[in-house]
């Protein structure tokens, strides 16, 4: 999923109330692993499960296909975990295993180039619908429209009230970013200096344009490292509002020609390169590492389960990913034998839903198990769009998919994340994805939140079912992980996510009204024939 941007921290908009009844601790080490019983923190009780319940048990070894934007597959924590394909001989320029896909060591690469090139930056996938309507009707109005038009005039017209609406709020945040900059420069020129301090921050005497701003955050920036993140925060967040309107909503900007397929042909599969790392790594690092960071080397993290092999295969870029290479990336994992893939980003539009829909009953058959994120827009998915999704055209569902929402190290009322989507029918389970620490592209580590660290917790779980019982069938699988799932919180009211007081029962937040549990999980596998 698209990494958040926690605007709150540099705005006027900032909420002092929520920063002063912020809890002053940090998330315990480790504590996706952990376990509610004996730890007092909700992870799924992965140390627990290896202590008690796995000692002189025989794991099979299976491959865990991470679809994202890039896993470095050179990371201390990761290499040794890597799927290899058997059949390919690297770099020697062909197709040993005859499989369609030259040099596909790691996996592959579906948004780069013959060539080596890589796709970086794409536009959201309004955009990618909008431009071809916005090139059609930009000069025309609705005297000029004919009756064969009317739908597609409209379908414009609802993209347009979209896509305005989104340049217009970035293009604020743009502007304040701009003023907050003018701000931290002021005070360096003020106090002298290339690279100010929180003292010269205390010490600043602001002028008539900066009196509200720098009583805010004198209010809430009380050390060194408040003042650093501060600083850090909003070199980042001008970075990705940049990003965000130089690309991914630039009507002009359309990199697919660095891949060099044919996009309107849906039934094209042998394109892109071996480069699964790709130009930006971070998120699918993170993600593997969740999944299976190697617990025998005695070094960075613990994944929740290494008997398994992660398979690479890059299809999100920094932007909106795009259905043709999401249902490519699902068939290319199935025809290189993944048994379990995490999908951890989502769109609000869909162009092609049909071929992926195609593309995970293709897994359905093939007996591979889908573990999706829900989103990190605190929306409802029962009532509002998130692709892909378990959901086909036909009316079907797939039974080989698990939705996941993301929870919080944090207790009572703020278990639940408060960026997660939700939804009665349509998100199936929760798992910790607050202040998870994973590995870090080009090496190290650091806390990433979002469902798209709760969705790997949950592959990693599901994984480990199927390393320790080989047997089970996707259906099987995510019946385990609901049945087992904790529901002691279910009956608790937590806030409502998006919300800042309301309240909502957890167990109206998703179809088991539970939090991933392995410990359980594994007991409750032990009894299925």
């Amino acid at each position: 999923m698209k990494k958040i941007i926690f605007f709150s921290a540099a705005l006027f908009s900032l909420s002092l109330s929520a920063q002063k009844n912020a809890a002053p601790t940090k998330a315990p080490d480790n504590w996706f692993n952990l376990s509610y019983s004996t730890d007092g923190v909700r992870g799924v009780g992965t140390e627990r499960t290896y202590t008690d319940l796995l000692k002189g048990k025989v794991a099979d070894t299976i491959i865990v296909a991470v679809i994202d934007g890039g896993v470095d597959y050179t990371h201390e924590d990761l290499k040794d975990i890597m799927w290899h394909n058997p059949k390919e001989i690297p770099g020697n320029g062909i197709d040993d295993d005859k499989n369609g896909y030259v040099d596909d060591i790691y996996g592959w690469n579906f948004i780069g180039g013959a060539d080596g090139k890589d796709v970086q930056y794409d536009n959201l996938e309004l955009v990618r619908l909008y431009r071809p309507l916005y090139n059609k009707y930009k000069n025309r109005d609705a005297t000029s429209v004919g009756p064969s038009e009317q739908d597609e005039y409209n379908q414009y017209l609802a993209y347009k009230t979209a896509y305005d609406k989104d340049v217009n709020t970035y293009t604020g945040y743009r502007k304040t970013y701009t003023f907050l900059k003018s701000y931290l420069r002021d005070i360096a020129s003020q106090q002298h200096t290339d690279s100010a301090t929180f003292q010269n921050f205390k010490d600043f005497v602001p002028g008539e344009s900066y009196k509200k701003i720098h009583m805010i955050l004198k209010l809430t920036i009380k050390t060194e490292d408040d003042y650093r993140e501060f600083v850090k925060g909003i070199a980042e967040g001008e970075t990705e509002i940049n990003n965000h309107l130089d690309y991914q909503m630039n009507l002009d900007y359309d990199p697919r020609s660095i891949v060099g397929d044919n996009y309107d042909d849906v039934n094209e599969h042998y394109y892109g390169n071996p480069d699964v790392k790709g130009p930006d790594a971070l998120h699918g690092t993170h993600v593997a590492g969740i999944i299976a960071a190697n617990r025998m080397n005695n070094i960075g993290i613990l994944g929740v389960n290494s008997a398994v092999r992660i398979m690479a295969v890059r299809v999100v870029p920094n932007g909106d990913e795009r259905d043709k290479d999401v249902a490519n990336g699902i068939r290319y994992a199935v025809d290189n034998g993944a048994k379990v893939i995490n999908m951890s980003f989502g769109k609000a539009y869909c162009k092609d839903k049909a071929i992926v829909d195609a593309a995970v009953k293709y897994a359905e058959a093939h007996g591979v198990l889908l573990v999706h994120a829900a989103g990190n827009d605190n929306k409802d998915n029962d009532n509002s769009n998130n692709f892909p999704n378990s959901h086909y055209l036909d009316g079907g569902v797939a039974s080989n998919w698990i939705e996941v929402g993301a929870l919080s190290w944090k207790s009572g009322k703020d278990q639940v994340a408060s960026f997660s989507n939700y939804g009665q029918t349509r998100v199936d389970v929760f798992a910790p994805g607050v202040d998870i620490h994973s590995c870090q592209s080009n090496g190290g580590y650091l806390d990433e939140s979002g469902t798209s660290m709760a969705s790997p917790v949950t592959a990693g779980v599901a994984a480990m079912l199927k390393v320790y019982y080989p047997n089970l069938t996707p259906p099987q699988i995510r019946e385990i992980i609901m049945k087992s799932s904790d529901k002691s919180l279910k009956k608790k009211k937590v806030i409502k996510p998006g919300e800042k007081k309301k309240k909502i029962k957890f167990g109206k937040l998703s179809v088991s009204g539970g939090t991933v549990d392995l410990y359980a999980a594994m007991q409750l596998a032990a009894t299925y024939k």
